[in-house]
């Protein structure tokens, strides 16, 4: 190899080293500042304000649901959802049927959706038969509302008792809970 192949060479492979340790370097440097975060100001109309239950106060109406269950030896699940319809806390009593989980977090679904005790969404079944198709939902009693200032910020369902309106009474309970 003559000599001027050599210091081409050797001039590559400098530079490549050079940019491989900038670039580590590069990588482990502190990330670059974020945007600004957008203020709301009172009044303005781009941004909205929602009530959410806490994950202790959603474990706390989930327990009292399933003691109420329990009380009168009924093996159910009890699930609490979010008032977007994702799953806060569910909590499956023992010898719940395999059934009873996913039925539970589709009434407690269906009563935030329609603000409304699945009890009596029910009976609107009768007027809009297609309701049911909503992807979901389940039209058995059994879910409950829960609400601030009369809107929905949360759904309790509970599935295993042999009747949608044990399961909605045990539900109560868990709202119940909520207000002491």
């Amino acid at each position: 190899m003559n000599t001027r192949t050599r210091v081409l060479t050797g001039t590559a492979l400098a530079v490549a080293l050079g940019a491989g340790a900038l670039g580590a370097v590069s990588a482990n440097a502190a990330p670059a500042a974020a945007p600004a975060a957008v203020a709301k100001k009172d009044g303005d109309k781009n941004f909205t304000t929602s009530t959410h239950l806490t994950v202790d106060a959603a474990t706390r109406a989930a327990q009292a649901a399933l003691d109420a269950a329990e009380k009168e030896n009924q093996k159910v699940t009890v699930a609490v959802v979010d008032r977007n319809g994702n799953t806060i806390v569910t909590l499956r009593g023992d010898g719940a049927g395999p059934q009873s989980y996913e039925s539970a977090q589709r009434k407690a679904y269906t009563a935030v959706s329609w603000n409304a005790p699945t009890s009596v969404l029910v009976g609107r079944l009768a007027q809009t038969p297609n309701l049911k198709d909503i992807p979901g939902t389940l039209f058995l009693g059994g879910g409950a509302p829960v609400q601030a200032k009369g809107a929905p910020v949360a759904g309790i369902g509970v599935a295993g008792a042999p009747s949608g309106d044990l399961d909605e009474k045990f539900a109560k309970a868990g709202v119940d809970a909520l207000d002491k």
